[in-house]
């Protein structure tokens, strides 16, 4: 079935080769103006989907991101930050991409052609219905994203997925689409501009707004963060001393006792 791709759309700009500096920038800025607007429509339908997403994991499930090019390396990214920003397991929150780790850095030419690979990718990691998995691809029509959330569908497995075209295949595939349409790109084509940077907003979304449900967030601060360089031991100190009535040797101190801040706070407490 034929469908409207408007990521594929011209440009609403030509001739950008006899455009200066300034002008491309401008214009590129513009034009990225208009993402976060998209991303607002979209809300309910990004609510729906991390309601789901938060009842899975409350019932020890994990969450899947999937996806092909950027939208995978994007899903990557988001996965891999949710363990030092909310302290959480590696294995809560998973990304893959088409073409394996190899892809992340280079392209692997046909990977997201494939309608098999997507699923023998989830069963090694043991999926089941207990997970959700989330597709991402900005045209909605990726073969290997596409497959892999059928297959989700017919094994009880909840399915989601991130698309900037409306009414894709990708879309009427997932169970709790997201759809963020933001138009042609500024190079006619290229979705890791806008279509990227709208992803990556629903993305931090999901994943932010799942885990200060999941209690992994104390008033505005990342109280389960992985002190893993000096810069955020430093954090951790400023925010022991704000919840605290101690001076900045005391909050080192605990914090150094109980290597984590929420301990750190509750060790203090209990005292």
């Amino acid at each position: 079935m034929q469908y409207e791709r408007t990521t594929e759309k011209d440009s609403n700009y030509n001739n950008l080769e006899e455009m200066s500096i300034s002008a491309l920038l401008s214009a590129i800025n513009k034009e990225d103006q208009t993402v976060p607007l998209a991303v607002e429509k979209a809300i309910r339908q990004i609510e729906k989907l991390t309601e789901q997403i938060v009842l899975k994991l409350r019932q020890g499930g994990r969450l899947f991101y999937m996806g092909a090019g950027t939208s995978g390396r994007l899903g990557i990214v988001d996965a891999s930050e949710c363990p030092p920003t909310f302290g959480v397991s590696y294995d809560l929150v998973v990304g893959i991409i088409a073409g394996g780790d190899t892809a992340i850095r280079k392209a692997v030419e046909f990977a997201e052609d494939s309608t098999t690979q997507g699923w023998e990718d989830l069963q090694s990691y043991s999926i089941s219905s207990n997970d959700v998995v989330v597709g991402i691809a900005a045209s909605g029509t990726t073969p290997y994203v596409i497959a892999a959330l059928e297959k989700c569908n017919k094994n009880g497995i909840v399915t989601g997925c991130i698309t900037c075209n409306a009414g894709s295949p990708l879309a009427n595939t997932a169970q709790y689409p997201i759809e963020v349409v933001v138009g042609p790109e500024f190079v006619t084509g290229s979705s890791r501009m806008k279509a990227g940077t709208a992803q990556k907003l629903v993305l931090n979304m999901l994943s932010t707004t799942t885990m200060i449900q999941l209690g992994r967030v104390k008033g505005n601060k990342m109280v389960d963060m992985q002190l893993s360089n000096d810069k955020l031991v430093d954090r951790g100190i400023r925010m022991i001393m704000q919840a605290l009535p101690i001076s900045k040797e005391e909050a080192a101190t605990l914090l150094n006792e109980h290597k984590n801040v929420r301990k750190a706070i509750e060790a203090y407490g209990n005292k």
